[in-house]
């Protein structure tokens, strides 16, 4: 019984790494465009405004494709591995075509099309670690977001260390990652015991999910999250730019990159450890100490403006640790909460939400940037977190039932 046992856990482990690793190669391609935007801004002569949709792109892009394949109940239909590998496939695709657009117009729609594909990725990437996990799935969806935060920090690196480098190998390294995460999890990956792998069609899915208020709680803390988050790791690396250009220092743009690196990888160890909390002490009681943290380095972050650059690293690191330390924990709580066979439409569903809400934070810091400038623009974001962490205290008297996985 307890080889057994041990063979059980051993096969937990290994696929929870397995998946955790493919998270990381098939998010590489989110900010692949936006780690080289300034190239790219100089190779089509883009607008400010322009420049912004290579980031809004891939987020109005993963909206429609989460929203679609909720309302029509793909997350459960499908088995999440297929689907996985699916927008791996067609992400890397959509991706690469950005090195052969001819305009603006061509790379959004690339850029929208990967969004997409993404939407096949980041939540049947969760439904596959929560279907191995139960007692501690905190702590390995907290290791899964961490692996898909070091991977969308992954083309910001490359950026800042081959500034040199046609901007086309960081584009096309990205696709290609991508490609290797959707072979791993086809070929290697199998389905786990906790979670339904496929469920009939049920058109009534989207609004049984909601009909719980734990869900809605924990949808509405991950709302107040997101608010803050992408538009943060989209933005620090322009923000340290500036920060370093307003200094005169003639390698502002590449340190801003490796800045961006920092505050966006920083999130992996922040996943990790919050996980480990959260199964200890409680996902909500976690998630809102680190929803306050984070909205105290948005309101905080002028102060580092025009700093030393050691003292920009230092201050991404950390507001990048709490930052996407809660996310994890917003997957993990609506798992705890919904019906065992709509766990997929569910999490998609409250991903779709989120990413909807991107869409106006990414606009809304360089448009307020003409009248705030960089000083204090991430102001702005903190009234996010500081909502979310108010959503999990109400949250934290609402205990989920238990399930027999």
């Amino acid at each position: 019984m307890a080889q057994a046992f041990d063979l059980r856990r051993a096969m937990a482990v290994l696929m929870l790494a397995l998946v955790s690793l493919a998270e990381l190669l098939g998010m590489t391609m989110w900010f692949s465009a936006t780690a080289v935007t300034p190239a790219i801004v100089g190779a089509f002569g883009l607008t400010a405004a322009s420049s912004a949709w290579l980031t809004m792109a891939v987020q109005a892009g993963f909206v429609a494709g989460t929203l679609a394949s909720s309302l029509v109940g793909l997350p459960d239909a499908i088995n999440p591995r297929r689907l996985f590998a699916l927008g791996c496939v067609t992400g890397a695709v959509a991706n690469a075509g950005v090195t052969l657009a001819g305009g603006a117009a061509a790379i959004v729609a690339c850029r929208f099309v990967t969004g997409v594909a993404l939407a096949w990725v980041y939540p049947p990437g969760l439904k596959i670690a929560a279907g191995w996990t139960r007692h501690r799935r905190g702590t390995a969806l907290g290791v899964v977001v961490g692996a898909l935060t070091v991977g969308s920090a992954f083309p910001h690196l490359l950026s800042g260390l081959t500034a040199g480098v046609d901007w086309r190998a960081v584009v096309l390294a990205a696709s290609g990652l991508a490609l290797a995460g959707g072979v791993i999890v086809i070929a290697i990956v199998r389905d786990g015991p906790h979670v339904a792998e496929t469920a009939p069609f049920n058109s009534r899915a989207a609004i049984e999910v909601f009909a719980d208020r734990g869900t809605r709680l924990a949808t509405l803390g991950y709302l107040g999250h997101m608010w803050e988050l992408y538009a943060m790791w989209t933005w620090f690396g322009a923000f340290a730019a500036a920060s370093l250009a307003a200094a005169g220092h003639p390698r502002a743009q590449a340190l801003g990159s490796l800045a961006a690196f920092v505050a966006v990888a920083s999130g992996a160890p922040g996943c990790v450890v919050a996980g480990v909390w959260a199964d200890r002490l409680g996902k909500a009681r976690v998630a809102g100490a680190a929803m306050v943290a984070s909205g105290l380095c948005a309101l905080g972050a002028g102060a580092v403006f025009g700093a030393p650059y050691a003292a920009m690293l230092v201050f991404g690191a950390v507001w990048g640790f709490v930052v996407v330390a809660d996310s994890a924990q917003f997957s993990a709580l609506v798992v705890d909460y919904s019906p065992r066979e709509h766990v997929g439409t569910a999490l998609t569903l409250q991903t779709c939400c989120g990413f909807l809400l991107t869409l106006l934070t990414i606009r809304l810091v360089p448009s307020a940037v003409a009248w705030l400038g960089w000083t204090w623009v991430f102001a702005l974001l903190a009234p996010g977190p500081f909502l979310g962490a108010w959503a999990m205290r109400r949250l934290r008297t609402r205990p989920p039932e238990t399930r027999a996985d």
